[in-house]
Parts: structure tokens; C-alpha cells; sequence
């Protein structure tokens, strides 16, 4: 009886242990240098420094985000030249244009084409659609800047997504977006990200849902939310500021004003 239980453990040890050794020889070296290459480079997020990225644009070459030190940029990211959706996108960032400069903020495009290709792009879309695009488009034809932004998603293919970071004056990432590229930007909503994001920064605010059009009950319209107090004394203060008229509260959690 020993015997047979001792032959019933070994064959289920084999095959516990075959799959892993299998798997190791099977493994294709590509595949292991590629996700290697994935997890040895972590992509940038919300927080982080802008990576120095030195670019070659159609308005000549530049130095990411140094260029831009002392404004906000908008980096956007496109699937590639010459296609449909892209050049509504473009043609939409162009006549937002004044509005980003009004808030002290550049755009700046992006995609793996040449930059040849960028300004036979461009020079198309003022032929035909009568708009002349005036900020600068990366040619990241050798897929550098994709790879250090993380802009190439294996699910979705090989070109870029349809990616947004919003950089503020220090070279900070304040926002990142990703859009599949089947879908088109709502480049109001970006604005309105930049808006808020200084809003909050010389305010020191946070910013409700859909601002400045909120809907909720008792706050709605442009008003901006106090951040919740994090002690009872400040819980205590919040109230009687409230009673005083310094703002408005609905509870000592959630208080906002204009």
C-alpha cells in the first residue's frame, strides 16, 4: 500500500513540475526580450517629471519639456497621417487654438510618420479645408518617443493611440488620456482639463463633475469644492466659516463656493 501511494505522489509531482520546465525551454527568445524590455521601462504617470525627449517637429527640432518651460503644453499623440479621423481631430485643436494660448498653453501633435509626411499633411488640410495648422507635429518615425510615452498598445495595433498628457509649467504630468483610434477626441473636454487643472493649482480647489456646468443638487453651476477638513478642529473652524458666510456647506465634508 506503501508503494502505491509513494507511485501516486511521484506521477503527480511530474506533472506538476513538467509545464513549468516546458515552459521555460518553449518560450520564444523574442517574446522573453520583449516583455523584458516592457517591465525593465516603466511608462510615465500622473506626477511624473515629463521625460527630456529631444524631438524633430516640422517646426524644426526641440527639447521636451524644456521647450516649453514656464507654459503648459498639450502633447497629442495620432494613429498616423493622412487619415480621416485624425485630420477632423487636427483641424479641431487648430480652432481651439487661441483659447489654449489664452490659458498659456501650447499643443503640440504627434504620430510615427516622417516629417515629411507631416507637412504634406498639413499643407493638404489648408489646401482643401482652408485651415492652417499652427503648432509643431513630432516625426517619431523611429518610434522613440512612443516607446518612452507608452503610446503603441499591442491590442490595438502598431501605429499610436490616441493618447493626451497634459504638462504643466514645471514639466509635470497632470493628466494623461488614451482614446482608441476609432474614436475622435472631445478637444472641449481637454480645454476644459487645462481650465480646471489652474483653476485648482491658484485656488487651491478641487473641481466637480462637469464643471463649470455641475448639476448636483445644491452646488450645480461654476462653483469649485473646498477639500474636506482633516482634523475636528478644522472641522469644527469649516462649520463656523460657513455659518459666517465664507462659503457654503452642505456638510463639513462637502463645502464649495464660487
Amino acid at each position: 500500500m506503501r508503494k502505491k501511494y509513494t507511485l501516486i505522489i511521484f506521477i503527480v509531482v511530474i506533472f506538476a513540475i513538467t509545464p513549468l520546465f516546458a515552459q521555460k525551454k518553449m518560450v520564444p527568445k523574442s517574446h522573453k526580450m520583449m516583455v523584458k524590455a516592457m517591465f525593465s521601462h516603466r511608462m510615465p504617470l500622473l506626477g511624473d517629471r515629463f521625460p527630456t525627449l529631444n524631438v524633430q517637429t516640422t517646426h524644426g527640432k526641440i527639447t521636451l519639456p524644456d521647450y516649453y518651460k514656464g507654459k503648459w503644453f498639450v502633447l497629442f499623440s495620432h494613429p498616423a497621417d493622412f487619415t480621416p479621423v485624425c485630420t477632423t481631430e487636427f483641424v479641431a485643436f487648430q480652432k481651439r487654438y487661441k483659447k489654449f494660448k489664452a490659458l498659456n498653453t501650447e499643443l503640440i501633435g504627434l504620430s510615427i510618420d516622417q516629417v515629411f509626411s507631416h507637412m504634406k499633411w498639413v499643407e493638404w488640410i489648408k489646401n482643401n479645408l482652408g485651415v492652417k495648422i499652427q503648432f509643431p507635429i513630432i516625426a517619431d518615425d523611429m518610434g522613440n518617443v512612443a516607446k518612452a510615452l507608452g503610446l503603441v498598445h499591442p491590442g490595438k495595433g502598431t501605429n499610436t493611440v490616441r493618447a493626451v498628457f497634459v504638462v504643466d509649467p514645471n514639466g509635470i504630468i497632470r493628466t494623461i488620456l488614451y482614446y482608441p483610434q476609432e474614436l475622435g477626441r472631445n478637444m472641449d473636454e481637454i480645454l476644459r482639463i487645462v481650465k480646471g487643472l489652474q483653476v485648482s493649482d491658484s485656488r487651491k480647489v478641487a473641481i466637480p463633475a462637469n464643471w463649470p456646468y455641475n448639476d448636483t443638487p445644491k452646488i450645480g453651476g461654476s462653483n469649485v469644492i473646498i477639500p474636506p477638513a482633516s482634523s475636528c478642529s478644522a472641522k469644527m473652524k469649516r462649520l463656523e466659516d460657513s455659518k459666517k458666510g465664507k462659503f457654503k456647506c452642505i456638510d463639513w465634508w462637502l463645502c464649495f463656493k464660487k
